[in-house]
């Protein structure tokens, strides 16, 4: 009798070792990454930020969890700078995961070699506020974030965020530099550089850079006629007003004198204020047998904490020698 009792005993120890050796087994076998739904270039303040994630059953036996309705109470993420500062979380999440509130979920199998996937907003979870290189992990909590610490944490994303693009005169976002490739977006420079900047693009044809501080509508209006059949159009004939300026200049067929191409020039005086001022330049271009001299005087106001050229003069001062 003693052996028939000894035996189930023994083979009762070996099935509970076999069983928690195989529930550790399916538990490793269980994987979880993450990857961008639509990999795009993506900005601070733009559209969402998709990550599709995926739960692969790689187990022989099925894999059950919970998985809420709400999704903020099944997954969080986990996005770092470079230096290993953790982002803040968005103040929709923090509200959402501290109100007092039932949790409705569904329970999830996945079979062997089966997979689940479901995509998520990254601005759902982070608060972004400035561009840079950040690295993006994913946590999934089986039973609930809010009953368990158990986790199945994902594979790294690498995250680049640029500045904001701004709107070109024409409603289409001025999107890239085209000399650096970066995105392309106004500084906060004085009047003096604003100027040179613009000039110095117009010598590198530069098109892009070059109207990144032409106030084009306050340019377009300084001719009366202009001005009035500005304000008589509606906003989708004034972009279209805007956009057909820009083109002009572009085509040298209007102000032919501010898009003609320096060969040098010397920032000769610049003042201003908190509101507006003034650059005076002299600008010179090389022809076959002279160098033809010009004074130009742009005049430039300050909006939203930019400097823009919003109007110029020209005046002529002669000629001189080619070496």
């Amino acid at each position: 009798m003693k052996k028939l009792y000894r035996l189930p005993a023994a083979a009762f120890l070996l099935l509970l070792n076999a069983s928690l050796i195989f529930a550790a087994d399916t538990a490793g076998q269980v994987e979880f990454s993450i990857r961008f739904f639509n990999r795009r270039i993506y900005y601070v303040q733009s559209d969402p930020i998709l990550v599709q994630i995926t739960i692969t059953n790689n187990s022989p036996s099925s894999y059950r969890f919970k998985l809420a309705d709400e999704r903020a109470f099944s997954i969080d993420f986990d996005i770092r700078t470079m230096t290993n500062r953790t982002l803040p979380q968005a103040d929709a999440l923090v509200r959402k995961r501290t109100l007092n509130q039932h949790i409705f979920f569904r329970e999830v199998a996945i079979e062997s070699g089966e997979s689940f996937s479901f995509v998520e907003d990254l601005r759902d979870y982070v608060s972004f506020a400035q561009p840079g290189s950040f690295r993006v992990r994913a946590r999934v909590y089986p039973e609930l974030i809010r009953t368990t610490s158990e986790t199945l944490e994902s594979n790294y994303l690498s995250l680049s965020l640029r500045p904001d693009v701004i709107q070109g005169p024409d409603g289409i976002p001025i999107e890239m530099d085209v000399a650096t490739g970066a995105a392309l977006v106004r500084q906060r420079l004085a009047p003096d550089e604003v100027v040179a900047y613009m000039l110095t693009a117009r010598q590198e044809s530069q098109w892009e850079r070059f109207f990144l501080y032409l106030d084009l509508e306050s340019m377009l209006s300084r001719d009366a006629l202009q001005k009035r059949r500005y304000m008589a159009e509606n906003e989708e004939g004034r972009r279209r007003m805007v956009m057909e300026y820009r083109h002009s200049l572009q085509n040298s067929v209007i102000d032919g004198d501010i898009v003609v191409i320096p060969t040098t020039f010397e920032i000769l005086r610049t003042v201003y204020n908190n509101a507006e001022g003034n650059v005076t330049v002299l600008e010179k271009f090389r022809m076959r047998d002279y160098t033809e001299l010009r004074q130009y005087v742009y005049y430039l106001e300050k909006k939203e904490n930019y400097w823009h050229i919003v109007n110029y003069t020209m005046q002529g001062m002669g000629t001189e020698a080619n070496d």
